[in-house]
């Protein structure tokens, strides 16, 4: 690309249209004379820093994964569960079996990213994972059997949902009793294994997207927006209207002031 003899705009447009973009090209960019040219190579330089930071992190969190592999084991589900917290709503666990050649950049604790890089990222999981399976537990039986019970009986389903039979489970802070797959809990897993990563990533998106239906039926609690979180608004709400058939009367807070 003769990057002098192009406007900032037809730079723009070219650049746009590039997949990836060349150590020499933004070289390039930053030995010409122009500020807004300057601009363009500043951009590029930070997107390039951030999608090797990316691919660092990546690599730090396959690290469990690899051992595993080292050891024979192939077919790796990462599990975690989303919405152990909320006074409504179900609980959701998935289990995520991701390929060993595929880069996912981005991967991390659902929470720590925004719902748009976790709806992105949603697509692209699906997209490339070997499996996956999803388990969801609802408030019913939240508080028949507790919200901790409950949260197994969801990541159990969740490995039954599967296609493809795993031959080892990392699982986020928990292990698995009545499970004849040899496991590992891992503390914060869902920042430490892209595995575990992926599969918070799936059971938050799934869990959300629910609640935002929930919302149309019961739109007094805006569950949109709090996806059953017990924030201020909600809970005034609640003193206000009383529980809806999603709210877990387990947890004390759901209840009608009198």
């Amino acid at each position: 690309m003769k990057v002098s003899k192009l406007t900032i705009k037809e730079l723009k447009e070219k650049i746009e249209k590039k997949d990836q973009v060349s150590e020499e090209l933004i070289v390039k960019l930053e030995a010409d004379s122009r500020t807004g040219v300057h601009k363009i190579a500043q951009k590029l330089r930070r997107k390039e820093e951030r999608k090797k930071e990316a691919k660092q992190k990546f690599k730090e969190m396959s690290q469990y994964e690899k051992k595993l592999h080292q050891q024979n084991y192939r077919l790796i589900a990462g599990i975690d569960e989303a919405g152990r917290g909320p006074l409504a709503g179900p609980v959701v666990a998935a289990a995520v079996i991701l390929p060993t050649d595929k880069f996912i950049l981005g991967l991390d604790d659902s929470k720590k990213l925004n719902e748009k890089k976790r709806e992105e990222l949603f697509d692209i999981i699906y997209n490339q994972a070997i499996d996956i399976g999803v388990g969801v537990v609802d408030n019913q039986r939240i508080d028949e059997i507790n919200i901790l019970n409950a949260t197994y009986e969801a990541m159990k389903k969740a490995i039954k949902d599967l296609e493809t039979n795993p031959d080892y489970l990392l699982i986020d802070a928990e292990e698995l009793s009545d499970v004849n797959i040899p496991q590992q809990g891992i503390t914060r897993g869902d920042s430490k294994s892209i595995s575990i990563a992926a599969a918070s990533i799936i059971a938050k998106v799934t869990r959300d997207r629910k609640l935002v239906e929930y919302d149309k039926e019961y739109p007094h609690y805006n569950f949109a927006s709090n996806k059953g979180y017990g924030t201020a608004e909600h809970i005034t709400a609640l003193r206000e209207q009383g529980p809806s058939p999603i709210h877990r009367h387990s947890f004390k807070v759901v209840k009608k002031s009198t």
